[in-house]
């Protein structure tokens, strides 16, 4: 974790705050004014969802999840997403910078909040995270001290520590490693968030990586499933349903935005993933 020792921001969601859900920030990236959680939208920021009774319902990347127990949801920056009903839901909305978060835990997150995680009643995770996110809220409504930001880092650090533990598969003292082909692909796709708008080709990722492109591709295939540049391309296209479906940016527009400067080529790629022309996805899932 890194500390920025600046005091917390506090913003209020209505609609969360008033259905029984408190809301807690850490970090710079308040929301702007009109941020309307019930439209389509995106947040530099992470938001940690910690469901203790009733329901929500929300759209997190054109996929529905329903949360109608107690669990915990991750909505990643960058992730297009709107609550489509809220009923009776108590719990804790905490809101944080990515730059407080390590990319150990980043990378322990991505994997571990792949669907929701659900509360078992002889999970004892439960009752450690509601004390900390308890102690939180608490926090934030005191009057802050020289240490008040600090503190609260710490305490997301405590929630993030102990997820970390339940994500990973590792026991205490066990001496195996993180197999090399694990690496190779972990690095891949911490590079392909980084550069997709810019690298198209496996071999660009293949130089970075000091491997050849067809041990890349194997090492790649053998655990996501796809190759390269199936991955290159997903990953642009996700970017391109994200933008067709929050913003209004014509289609041609959008094909730059990730990465590729031929419009009939973009909208042929687009068409080919998802079975419907750009314009047809904006118009079923937005208009």
């Amino acid at each position: 974790m890194h500390h920025s020792g600046q005091p917390i921001k506090q913003f209020d969601l209505t609609p969360l705050a008033k259905a029984g859900v408190f809301v807690i920030h850490i970090g710079n990236d308040e929301p702007e004014g009109g941020h309307d959680i019930f439209k389509p939208h995106r947040d530099r920021h992470y938001m940690l969802i910690i469901a203790l009774d009733g329901s929500l319902k929300m759209m997190l990347d054109f996929e529905e999840v329903v949360i109608n127990q107690p669990s915990m949801l991750l909505v990643f920056p960058e992730q297009v997403h709107h609550i489509v009903e809220l009923k009776d839901p108590q719990g804790w909305a905490i809101h944080f910078d990515p730059s407080l978060i390590q990319e150990e835990f980043q990378r322990v997150l991505q994997t571990g909040f792949a669907k929701p995680l659900l509360f078992t009643q002889t999970d004892t995770l439960q009752a450690q995270v509601i004390t900390i996110a308890s102690l939180m809220h608490q926090l934030q409504s005191e009057v802050p001290t020289t240490y008040t930001g600090r503190t609260m880092h710490e305490l997301l650090a405590a929630i993030l520590s102990l997820l970390a533990g339940k994500f990973s598969q590792m026991p205490v003292g066990s001496k195996s490693k993180e197999s090399r082909p694990s690496i190779i692909e972990r690095d891949f796709s911490q590079l392909l968030l980084r550069y997709y708008k810019t690298w198209k080709q496996p071999s660009q990722y293949a130089q970075a990586l000091s491997v050849s492109v067809s041990h890349l591709n194997d090492t790649v295939k053998d655990i996501s499933g796809y190759p390269v540049s199936v991955r290159i391309q997903q990953t642009s296209i996700l970017e391109a349903k994200r933008l067709l479906y929050f913003t209004n940016l014509s289609v041609k527009e959008i094909g730059y935005e990730v990465g590729y400067d031929n419009p009939v080529y973009f909208s042929k790629l687009f068409k080919k993933a998802t079975d419907l022309t750009p314009l047809e996805f904006r118009q079923q899932f937005r208009d």
